[in-house]
């Protein structure tokens, strides 16, 4: 059963174009060309990219946000009640008033005992500043390497200059050391975001993002074995252009240099939208699409490939719908914080019980009439966006 799944879904008809077989890309004649087996080596290397990022967020991260001015803020906790927690885990973390009523008869607690409960249990999961600053750190040093370092590996190469060159001689294409680097850590990289994930900062787009890493490693994964790697190298650079301005753009946010990280935002915005929703559908996406078929017939792989970069287009067209919005209320002088960010909340005095105290929002999200900042957010994932980081 198991022999018979793997021949069909290695099955040559699928993914290679008519009259070419997987024979055809062994390693002969002084050509080298990938193999799947490959890519075991990014799940290590993954690993790898985990414990640096730990060394790198604690040993340099963490002492540039301290010279930034950016410390841990120490929340208070919310007292243990089992009722609220319940509540809060399995229902809603942003009870209604109504709502906060009924658990303040079920825990014995008046209602501002409840409303601050819950103020204080979000803060204990909303992420710090240093938090975001280190993963932001982080994110800007990989983003800048794999910028210069696709750069450099393509700046001299026909296809980066005509895009007709990605099918010349395919798939009879040799592989170039610097492709197989620039794919191993590119996909190690974000195979460590998938990983950690689950204890990055989360955001809105959380499913986005999820997505987004799925697809890259699809995508890049498919591009590897099928020998697709010419336009696959292009497909990052152009992803990993934008990516560098953002994470920067957090950084100077993070640090509330905001006059620097404005303009740096703006400069992303543009970079964005020109290679995301421009160069990556008008060139990257027309060359999949256009001009294989004057070389072999279309085929599943070729569906497949392109379906794919259809999806990231997509994902692409959600974040730029995002970072319109901040743009607009930049422009507008309303931009407090990331569309997707979660934002600590001001917490009451202990023992204040005046009624001017009634008048805060029971959701902590204005006080006084005047919200408290945030930041901006990975949009790639890159990532945000993390990409986000994103690649694609």
């Amino acid at each position: 059963m198991y022999n018979t799944l793997y021949e069909w879904f290695w099955w040559d008809r699928i993914w290679l174009p008519p009259n070419l077989t997987w024979t055809d890309l062994e390693d002969r004649d002084g050509r080298v060309y990938a193999k799947a087996s490959d890519l075991y080596v990014t799940v290590p290397y993954a690993l790898m990219f985990l414990l640096i990022r730990f060394m790198f967020e604690t040993w340099i991260a963490t002492p540039l946000a301290h010279l930034a001015g950016i410390r841990q803020r120490v929340h208070r906790k919310a007292p243990d009640n089992s009722v609220l927690e319940l509540y809060y885990t399995t229902q809603s973390r942003n009870p209604t008033q109504s709502e906060v009523s009924g658990l303040s008869k079920k825990s014995s607690l008046s209602v501002r005992q409840v409303e601050r409960w819950f103020r204080r249990r979000r803060n204990q999961d909303c992420p710090g500043v240093l938090k975001k600053f280190r993963e932001a750190c982080w994110r800007f040093v990989f983003y800048l390497g794999a910028f210069v370092g696709g750069v450099i590996a393509l700046y001299d190469k026909e296809w980066f200059y005509d895009v007709r060159e990605v099918w010349t001689d395919f798939p009879k294409q040799s592989m170039l050391e610097s492709q197989y680097w620039y794919y191993m850590l590119e996909m190690s990289f974000y195979g460590s975001l998938l990983f950690s994930i689950t204890f990055d900062v989360k955001r809105k787009d959380f499913k986005e993002q999820i997505i987004h890493h799925l697809a890259t490693l699809v995508l890049l994964s498919f591009s590897w074995c099928v020998n697709y790697i010419r336009v696959g190298t292009l497909v990052m650079l152009v992803h990993d252009a934008s990516d560098v301005l953002l994470e920067s753009a957090k950084l100077f946010n993070y640090a509330k240099r905001e006059d620097i990280s404005h303009s740096i935002f703006v400069v992303f915005a543009t970079v964005f939208m020109v290679t995301r929703l421009v160069i990556f559908p008008f060139w990257l996406i027309h060359c999949t699409w256009v001009y294989p078929l004057d070389h072999y017939p279309a085929f599943f792989g070729y569906y497949f490939f392109n379906v794919m970069l259809v999806i990231l287009l997509c994902l692409h067209i959600f974040w730029a719908y995002l970072i319109l919005r901040m743009v607009k209320k930049f422009l507008f002088g309303t931009l407090q914080g990331d569309e997707r960010s979660e934002n600590e909340e001001e917490e009451e005095e202990e023992n204040s019980t005046t009624e001017d105290e009634g008048s805060k929002q029971h959701n902590g999200l204005a006080v006084n009439g005047k919200k408290k900042n945030g930041c901006f957010g990975c949009l790639s994932p890159p990532e945000d966006l993390s990409r986000s980081k994103t690649v694609y």
